[in-house]
This record gives C-alpha cells, sequence and structure tokens, in this order.
C-alpha cells in the first residue's frame, strides 16, 4: 500500500500501484475498498500497469476537510493521479460508486482519458424513492454502525448464483464492508444520494468504452446497462452470466478476459503512450 498526500496536507488517498506501461485506474464500489480489485491486478499486470485507490473514507484514504461529492472525488482523482507523476492519458474503470466517480471523470477531465470501463453502474441520479433509502441507510448507520447495513446490502449486491455458490465471496465482501468506518460510510451514504445526474453526458463521451453488467445483478440491471451503452458513441456492452453487482468478484475470470480484450483494444502494443 502507498499513500499521496495532497497540497493541502490534510486529504490522504491510499493506492495500490504495480505493473508497468499505460495506467489503468480502477475505482471501487460501496461500501468495498480497493482490496476487491486484487484478482483483477493479479491478472493485468501482466501486461498492463494497474493503479487501485481507496476512495475518500475507505480503506486508508481520509475524509477530506470539507464534505466530497462525485464530482469532487473526480476532482481528486485527477489531482492524485498527477501527484504521483501520471501526465498521460489512462485507462478508467469503475464499478457501481466507482462507476459514478469514472462519468464524472469522463465528463470533467475528458482530456485525460484513454478508454472507459464502467461496470454494474448507471448514469441516472437517484431517484425520490432511493433517496429516501439513502436517508434511512444513514440513520441505520448512526444507531447500530456499519456492519448491519452490510448485511442488509448483501442480497441485492450478490447474485443469486453466489449466494449459493461462492460462500468465500459473500464472507469477504461481508468482511470488507463491515470493516469500514461509520463518518466514511455515511459521507459516501451522502455523495450517492445528492450525485448529479450524468446523462446528458454520455453523447459526448469520446473514448472507446466497456460496459461490463453481470445479468443476476439486481441493483443496475442489464437493462439499465444496455440504455447506458447505448447513449455513449462508441460504446459495447457485455454480460457476465451467473454474476451480480459485484461482478468483478463474483466472475473474477470473465471480467478479467472482458477487461483485456478492451484493453488490448485501447492500448497500444507495448503499452506505451
Amino acid at each position: 500500500m502507498k499513500n499521496w498526500t495532497a497540497a493541502n496536507q490534510s486529504d490522504r488517498i491510499t493506492y495500490d500501484d504495480s505493473g508497468a506501461g499505460t495506467p489503468v485506474v480502477l475505482l471501487h464500489a460501496f461500501p468495498q475498498t480497493r482490496e476487491m480489485w486484487t484478482m483483477q491486478v493479479e491478472e493485468l499486470t501482466k501486461r498492463h500497469r494497474v493503479i487501485t485507490p481507496d476512495l475518500y473514507g475507505f480503506g486508508g484514504s481520509s475524509l477530506p476537510a470539507q464534505s466530497w461529492g462525485i464530482d469532487s472525488m473526480a476532482d481528486a482523482i485527477a489531482d492524485f493521479l498527477a501527484g504521483i507523476g501520471i501526465a498521460e492519458p489512462i485507462v478508467l474503470g469503475g464499478l457501481s460508486m466507482g462507476g459514478y466517480v469514472a462519468l464524472a471523470f469522463a465528463r470533467r477531465h475528458p482530456e485525460k482519458l484513454r478508454g472507459l470501463i464502467l461496470a454494474d453502474t448507471k448514469a441516472e441520479g437517484d431517484s425520490a424513492e432511493a433517496k429516501e433509502g439513502r436517508t434511512k441507510s444513514m440513520a441505520l448507520v448512526q444507531e447500530v454502525g456499519v456492519a448491519v447495513l452490510t448485511e442488509q446490502m448483501l442480497p441485492k449486491i450478490l447474485g443469486l448464483t453466489t449466494h449459493q455458490e461462492r460462500p468465500a465471496v459473500v464472507a469477504e465482501v461481508r468482511r470488507v464492508g463491515a470493516e469500514q468506518s461509520v463518518e466514511g460510510v455515511l459521507a459516501a451514504l451522502t455523495a450517492l444520494r445528492d450525485r448529479p445526474d450524468a446523462t446528458s453526458s454520455l453523447a459526448a463521451i469520446r473514448v472507446t468504452t466497456l460496459v461490463i453488467v453481470g445479468d443476476e445483478d439486481l441493483v443496475t440491471p442489464p437493462d439499465v446497462a444496455k440504455n447506458l451503452a447505448s447513449a455513449i458513441p462508441n460504446a459495447t456492452l457485455v454480460e457476465l452470466p451467473l454474476s451480480g453487482h459485484l461482478s468483478n468478484l463474483e466472475t473474477p475470470d470473465l471480467f478479467n478476459r472482458a477487461v483485456a480484450s478492451f484493453l488490448q483494444s485501447v492500448i497500444p502494443t507495448g503499452g506505451g503512450s
């Protein structure tokens, strides 16, 4: 694990950085950490440089002095990349919450992108009902802690096949989620609830984009992914069988195969800039 500290000396992002070549940056889901990308890092670093930061308030990353939102998190990722010496365009991937940040990054920092990976995510903001659910989740976390929220989320964020056949994945998602701080989870729930709708910016995305979705995803189902892919000019949709909302953890081999093929198409031979 490495640490990057912002110019203000108070905001800190922890991250892993391994491999060589054009940077591939992966942003994690809620309420997970950079650990969720372990199997992608193991495979993709055979050919690429892979960077996996913890978003604000998760893993070892601090909460900023001011409250953060999806847009400010995207700006923080841009500052972080510059701070660790990355000037060339990157391939940016995000799953669920990480996908929201990736879409904001594409809108706010398009010149820094070489390619985009959007996994089990969507462009729409929260509905009124979803906003109310976030607020109730915040009250629950304040009352009884993060572990109970994580337990409530498990039936939705993991597919039926995973619950039936992959107990180790269920246990790992439960463990990592329960380890996150109350403060970090509350800040993220606020950012998720109040995030802007990104639908109107999709047509302006100019980089080649990969949209991935698990066919058992109950949070952002395949139809949502199809709409997302159809709204981005140069996007391809890959649906992963027997996989839910955390598809990179549930069917890692299929996920890695889709991402590796995509990277081969957007990164020049040799991985240079």
